[in-house]
């Protein structure tokens, strides 16, 4: 803690500083940054292959690492609309005259400094910075060894353009990538406001239980879709094979598909373009039975208990065939991880009971899960899916990494 602690109180001191910057500055930065970020586009290529080049590509952190020219490009273009959003700081959540005259505002103000723990995604280190920057919130990145020649080498712009607009660099730093670093982070308390995990369920679960400074959670994605007795046959497959398949390695990916008992006759349809895809497919008997001789052999298995509950962040999913309704939503309730979840129905009642039902951040109805992200949701970017119930839920973003404060303002009046 002593060799990072000149650094936390550089961070808390740039803090105080740039909720004072006016929005208009800010907004430049985001868009300069945007620019930044394509001109110098080989760097971080170059060097985020050095990092690809030390994980082994079966691995499912390795598309998460992976940038490329269309990753930086929509990057770049995330940062834009970041800055074409109105900022949240200010804004007056509630306001109120007592009888004794003093008159009260509720207003949304900067959380202070924000803690980033994370593996494997770069990406984050300008999604984060953008969302900070943009409520006036000062950053500290601890990001994981197998990121860490990409994350300097962004770190690195964004300090060019943070410098090119006369503004503190010490508003965002990079931790050392070792296991101390992590250590001087959680117990950081007086220096950093929250701290937010974003990676495995292992590295959440140790934030968490490790942490002095309060957490924000944003879990793993153990994500179901129930494929209801009333659900429509095309409009479903669709869903299904783009919710698994679009991107195996996110959070918001399908894991598990709740099958109505009533549809087996049906799966081979839903399941072909898995089969197309070359997903792995772990099914209960009897999805098993309705799949053999209409998938390839060597991507179907048998399901056993591990494989519900299980992010497979891979071309792998579960089926579990289910009795209506009230057995897709037991299940959830048993596995979920509160992330996503979605029903793929046509009777309005079901998906109702369903909305109304299931607990998660994030639930659709005849849509796929994929959506699930702030640039997705209209906001920019995002910090992570939280999944917890306090602060912030869901994607978030501008108004999520905002606190408030309440105003008082009087003509000299005392308390009797």
């Amino acid at each position: 803690m002593k060799n990072l602690e000149k650094t936390f109180q550089d961070v808390r001191a740039a803090s105080r500083q740039l909720s004072l910057v006016p929005e208009a500055k800010i907004n430049k930065v985001l868009d300069d940054l945007a620019m930044a970020a394509i001109k110098y586009t080989p760097e971080i290529l170059d060097a985020n292959q050095d990092d690809l080049d030390r994980m082994d590509p079966a691995d499912p952190k390795y598309d998460r690492l992976k940038l490329s020219e269309e990753r930086i490009e929509n990057i770049a273009e995330d940062l834009i609309n970041v800055a074409k959003l109105d900022s949240p700081l200010g804004a007056i959540l509630a306001e109120k005259t007592l009888a004794n005259g003093l008159k009260l505002q509720k207003v949304r103000v900067p959380i202070g400094v924000v803690g980033i723990i994370y593996e494997s995604r770069p990406n984050v280190t300008f999604d984060v910075f953008s969302l900070c920057l943009k409520t006036g919130n000062a950053l500290v990145l601890k990001g994981g060894s197998d990121a860490h020649a990409s994350n300097t080498a962004i770190l690195e712009v964004i300090h060019s353009v943070l410098k090119k607009n006369k503004l503190s660099t010490d508003s965002v730093t990079l931790l050392p990538a070792d296991r101390e670093a992590t250590k001087a982070l959680l117990q950081a308390v007086g220096y950093v406001d929250i701290i937010i995990p974003r990676g495995s369920q292992g590295l959440i679960e140790f934030v968490r239980e490790n942490s002095k400074v309060p957490v924000i959670e944003t879990g793993a994605g153990i994500v179901h879709t129930y494929f209801d007795r009333s659900a429509d046959l095309e409009k479903g497959t669709a869903i299904i094979c783009n919710a698994k398949t679009r991107r195996v390695s996110v959070c918001n990916a399908l894991d598990c598909l709740l099958l109505d008992k009533s549809r087996l006759g049906d799966l081979p349809a839903i399941a072909r373009p898995l089969a197309e895809k070359g997903v792995t497919i772990f099914a209960d008997q009897p999805a098993f039975e309705a799949l053999t001789g209409f998938y390839p052999e060597d991507l179907l298995q048998t399901a056993d208990e591990t494989h519900f509950g299980t992010e497979f962040l891979s071309l792998k999913m579960a089926i579990k065939t289910v009795d209506g309704l009230e057995a897709a939503l037991a299940h959830i309730a048993q596995y979920s991880s509160k992330h996503s979840e979605a029903i793929i129905a046509e009777d309005e009642k079901t998906i109702a009971h369903f909305l109304r039902a299931v607990d998660a951040a994030a639930v659709y109805a005849n849509a796929s899960t994929a959506f699930t992200d702030g640039s997705q949701f209209g906001m920019g970017a995002e910090i992570g899916i939280s999944t917890q119930k306090l602060h912030a839920r869901g994607p978030m973003a501008l108004e999520e990494m905002c606190s408030y404060k309440w105003l008082i303002r009087g003509t000299g009046q005392t308390r009797p």
